[in-house]
């Protein structure tokens, strides 16, 4: 190359060989490094570039940043592996300065609604039903104030206030304060007073801005409420979460899904019923209480099962022996789809997660029963959707409006026990979860008939689990800030139950805050079961593993080694309680109070 030419050149530019240094630079390569003279330098080293990088840097923008300048890098004609590169650094700060100021300047819609107002309204006394929505109020103010941002008053519990991308970075860096100031209002009452934030940006336009901030609240008040939720174009982020959900004391919405879900299935010519993949006692006894519902409206029904895991064999072959329930293949389900066929979907809320997701799109109408906490990709438009967090399980759902379809008790012996299983299995025999309609549902049901000894006989395990439980346990790691990890050895088609089992027993251990168990299902995945006493959100560390669940019981299953999961394990653990402990959450007793508050908080 040619001295003379990078001489000649009017901006900073410089010769990079195959080895990666330097070779030649003009005088103006000084404006984009301190030194003046960067010959034999490494490139890649000053830069942070690789060299693939630079070879792609015409067709994909590179950007570097230098003494308060921005340089965009060009390069010859794009070269190959074996030649020498020339580096070009065109000076671009101005548009650059321009373009962050845009986006800085976008707009940001943010809608604000108080949890839990009509259960607040209800139990709070007079002063405080007064007291309370004003010092929210007053809060929120001050909290958009801060930001220069105006709001809005839309309702006695919700606000909706306007914002731009830059200040939404500063409330993101502070991790959105106005969760944890409305947290520590005294409310004088069972559960803490918190509100939900759903925000939305685009760059499409400010009526897919709005939509998205509406979107963003559902998914906001969906997961339990005390959260912030930003939905973009390109994705979905969450912040805050710390409290578990509330339980409803009204029943009015579960009289309102009946209703509907009665009309639709008086209207269908066929229902089928589907729950998650590999279904546990939960699923596949909402899905027999779905049954029994068709049966009594005298429709057609069919529960759609590909595989089941050993744990659910002596459940299924009851279910089978009595000739009452017809449980088919996904492909059989397809072939007998029609305009009037209605899907009800029990225990999930994902795509990723149900039998079949083809069958899903190919039902005009579907029903979505579940408790678990809705995620980005969760089903929406559905006909209707009963997504309580707060319930124990589907099968109390189910148990629920089974009770506002008709005013006879039309359950059989064998449908509340299976129902019942459910309810048992995801409350950890309630102990987990459970509020005071968890137990109005299993009371319901030992009315119709189920047997509290024989639903014991669902649970039990073969001698060897009990031996790789105590083993388990036995070899768990306790750590310093009370999270203990686990290893259940076994293999088979029940390691999912025994994986559970593990974890919440761990958490019986004095000091224990939250626990997390590997283990090996039958198809080769890695499973972990997650739990916690409340003061550890485990369902925001399985929801970046791929699963998800509850604030204190969650669930994942990777298709990946124990030892790749296990090192992302701790790492996300370790990252949790780091951010977490910025909070002060441990130490403000006040607040691990309010959460602890397990008799009324789920």
């Amino acid at each position: 190359m040619d001295s003379n030419y990078i001489n000649q050149v009017p901006m900073p530019a410089c010769v990079v060989d195959t080895d990666g240094l330097v070779t030649e630079a003009n005088a103006l390569i000084k404006n984009v490094f301190v030194y003046e003279d960067i010959s034999g330098s490494k490139f890649f080293a000053l830069t942070g570039f690789k060299r693939a990088e630079l070879i792609n840097a015409n067709e994909e923008e590179l950007v570097i940043e230098r003494n308060d300048r921005v340089f965009r890098i060009r390069t010859n004609e794009k070269p190959s592996l074996e030649d020498d590169i020339v580096v070009f650094f065109d000076e671009a700060t101005a548009r650059y300065k321009y373009r962050t100021k845009l986006e800085a300047d976008r707009a940001v819609i943010v809608y604000i609604n108080i949890d839990n107002y009509d259960e607040f309204m209800a139990s709070a006394s007079d002063d405080f039903k007064r007291l309370v929505p004003q010092q929210v109020d007053s809060m929120v103010h001050k909290w958009a104030g801060k930001f220069e941002a105006p709001v809005v008053s839309t309702g006695e519990d919700s606000y909706v206030m306007y914002t731009t991308s830059g200040k939404l970075d500063e409330m993101i860096e502070e991790n959105f304060s106005i969760l944890d100031d409305v947290r520590s209002i005294e409310a004088q009452i069972d559960f803490p007073a918190s509100i939900s934030l759903g925000i939305g940006i685009s760059t499409v336009s400010l009526s897919e801005t709005s939509e998205l901030a509406e979107a963003a609240l559902e998914l906001a008040l969906g997961r339990g409420g005390d959260q912030a939720v930003v939905k973009t174009d390109e994705g979905t982020h969450y912040y805050g979460g710390t409290m578990q959900t509330v339980e409803k004391g009204n029943r009015g919405k579960s009289r309102v899904i009946a209703h509907a879900m009665r009309t639709l299935i008086k209207d269908a010519d066929k229902v089928l019923i589907m729950g998650h993949k590999f279904p546990d006692m939960d699923a596949f006894g909402s899905a027999i209480g779905a049954c029994s519902i068709c049966r009594f409206l005298e429709k057609e029904a069919y529960i759609v099962m590909d595989k089941h895991s050993e744990a659910l064999d002596v459940l299924y072959d009851q279910a089978e022996s009595t000739g009452d329930y017809e449980i088919i293949k996904p492909e059989k389900a397809l072939s007998l789809v029609t305009r009037k066929t209605v899907l009800i979907i029990v225990d999930t809320n994902r795509p990723s997660l149900v039998e079949s997701d083809e069958l899903v799109k190919a039902c005009r109408h579907r029903i979505i029963i579940d408790h678990h906490r809705l995620t980005d990709d969760s089903y929406h438009n559905s006909s209707v959707a009963y997504i309580e967090s707060y319930a124990s399980s589907a099968s109390e759902l189910m148990a629920e409006l089974m009770q506002h379809i008709a005013q006879k008790r039309f359950i059989n012996k064998f449908e509340a026990e299976m129902l019942l299983a459910g309810i048992m299995v995801d409350s950890n025999n309630f102990s987990g979860r459970t509020g005071v309609r968890t137990f109005e549902a299993a009371a319901w049901l030992k009315r119709a008939g189920a047997d509290t000894v024989e639903v014991k006989r669902f649970f039990q395990i073969r001698g060897e689990d009990l031996k790789t439980k105590a083993v388990a346990i036995s070899n768990a790691e306790i750590t310093e800030n009370g999270v203990a990890y686990a290893v259940n050895e076994g293999h088979g088609g029940n390691s999912q139950i025994i994986n559970a089992q593990i974890a919440d027993e761990l958490l019986m251990i004095k000091g224990v805050k939250a626990t997390f168990v590997l283990g090996q299902n039958d198809r080769g995945q890695t499973i972990v079961s997650a739990r916690s006493i409340g003061d550890i959100n485990v369902q925001t560390i399985m929801e970046k593993m791929g699963g998800g669940g509850h604030f204190s019981s969650a669930a994942c299953q990777v298709e990946r080694s124990m030892e790749e999961v296990d090192t992302e394990l701790r790492r996300l653990v370790r990252e949790y309680l780091e951010k977490l402990e910025k909070t002060d959450l441990f130490d403000d007793d006040s607040k691990i109070d309010a959460i602890n508050r397990r008799d009324t908080l789920i």
